[in-house]
């Protein structure tokens, strides 16, 4: 029986050490764009860092959405495949949207500009952990009266991956839960 539904988050570091073409055109248009963009909040141009921009304008939290404009395409080219991150048997693991996100950039200095993307799956079903494995099945699987076999894979528990929604499937909100399942978001 189930265990859970959940969410994974993967995050992905990007920054002036990253080899692949696709991590080089994120930093390099998320660069460009974010000097662009942050203009509007540093319009005598005296603050140069992130952090020192958002300390002294929280609107230019706005930033991390704004300066990921630049990228979408990019990300749209993944085909909803999280880079880096397979299960135990070499298949991509998908995911359903993403946040991009700012972690320090200068805009006098590009080898400085570092950002991540997150990348969130759809719903999953959690069935059990073994070692630093979850076992796991693609959807809501919540028909504890099914005899037919579910699909499963492993994902091994690593850096930059976490459940980052979860809800716990007990007994005695099982039938509940069954029917509020048609109210969930994608």
């Amino acid at each position: 029986m189930p265990k859970a539904i959940i969410k994974l988050t993967y995050r992905q570091i990007i920054d002036a050490l990253s080899q692949t073409d696709f991590e080089k055109n994120i930093l390099h248009f998320s660069y460009e764009e974010y000097k662009m963009k942050s203009q509007v909040y540093n319009v005598d141009e005296a603050i140069t860092t992130f952090t020192a921009l958002k300390a002294k304008d929280g609107r230019a939290n706005s930033l991390h959405y704004k300066s990921g404009f630049a990228v979408v395409g990019f990300i749209d080219q993944l085909h909803n495949k999280i880079p880096f991150l397979h299960d135990a048997v070499g298949e991509p693991i998908l995911f359903e949207t993403y946040k991009f996100e700012v972690i320090e950039t200068d805009v006098t200095n590009k080898l400085l500009h570092k950002v991540a993307i997150h990348y969130i799956t759809n719903w999953i079903t959690l069935y059990d952990t073994i070692g630093h494995n979850l076992l796991l099945a693609t959807g809501i699987k919540i028909n504890e009266d099914s005899t037919e076999p579910t699909d499963t894979f492993l994902v091994k528990m690593q850096p930059g991956l976490s459940i980052s929604t979860y809800q716990e499937l007990a007994k005695a909100n099982f039938i509940e839960l069954q029917s509020k399942i048609t109210a969930l978001p994608n």
